[in-house]
């Protein structure tokens, strides 16, 4: 018996369907789950506990190795625009990231707010200081107070807005002691060089002192953002750990550090 062209081809046309759904899905995976490896993400030094414990999580799940480098946002950022390796920037500010991006050193698409973050006052918990709340900044007894340089880091302009609004600032300059980075100014305090620090809440909450948020209303909003670097050669994981960060997981940890 002679078959007819149709019905010869139909098996022909079954594989080809067969064939180019398992590609389709092939890639449809590939896009989804990053490639193995390691992600480089410069991190404003506020995320330091939050990250640390999402960066292990992530890797858990996706194979990948990320490594973190803790810094002040404003010079993270100088090393980035000096060409520093870095594939993912999640800055104290967005608008550092929207600096960057303006410069053409963003992935456009790429950038986004992951968080809002809160200041506090923080005092050792042997200490016999006893503060009502930033206007107790300029009695007296209080001699030397630490807030990360306002130059370039996010968390020190928002505690000098916030020194400005309670009108002490002038009072006060003259006892300030500057931390390169928020984490460094949280140790001046724990270690005794300042009786007190401006220093932002993910850091308080797991310190061993006293602490108490000082009124988001007294500084502009810490809304923090992050973005992939242009020269990133690993653009698929850093998407990959952007979705995490914004996902249920990610947000979860982020609120245990208290962030918003």
């Amino acid at each position: 018996m002679i078959s007819r062209p149709e019905t010869r081809l139909a098996p022909l046309a079954a594989f080809l369907l067969a064939l180019a759904c398992v590609t389709a899905c092939k890639d449809k995976h590939v896009a989804t789950v990053p490639a193995q490896g390691e992600l480089t993400v410069a991190a404003a030094s506020d995320l330091t506990p939050a990250f640390e414990e999402i960066g292990r999580t992530f890797e858990s799940i996706y194979k990948t190795k990320v490594v973190f480098m803790f810094g002040s946002t404003g010079l993270l950022t100088r090393q980035i625009e000096n060409g520093a390796p870095v594939d993912l920037f999640a800055a104290a500010n967005v608008s550092y990231i929207e600096q960057l991006e303006q410069k053409g050193l963003i992935v456009p698409d790429s950038k986004t707010v992951y968080a809002r973050g809160r200041i506090t006052l923080w005092t050792p918990g042997d200490s016999n200081l006893r503060l009502a709340g930033i206007a107790d900044l300029a009695r007296p007894e209080v001699q030397r107070i630490a807030i990360a340089n306002p130059d370039h880091a996010p968390y020190g302009l928002a505690a000098r807005q916030a020194l400005e609004s309670a009108g002490i600032w002038e009072r006060v300059k003259p006892k300030l002691v500057y931390g390169d980075n928020i984490r460094q100014t949280l140790q001046y305090a724990e270690t005794g060089s300042v009786e007190v620090a401006i220093v932002a809440l993910s850091l308080s909450v797991q310190g061993h002192g006293r602490w108490s948020l000082i009124p988001e209303e007294l500084h502009q909003p810490l809304d923090q953002g992050l973005g992939i670097v242009k020269t990133s050669q690993h653009q698929q994981p850093a998407r990959a750990f952007i979705d995490f960060l914004r996902g249920p997981q990610g947000q979860a940890i982020m609120k245990k550090y208290g962030f918003q």
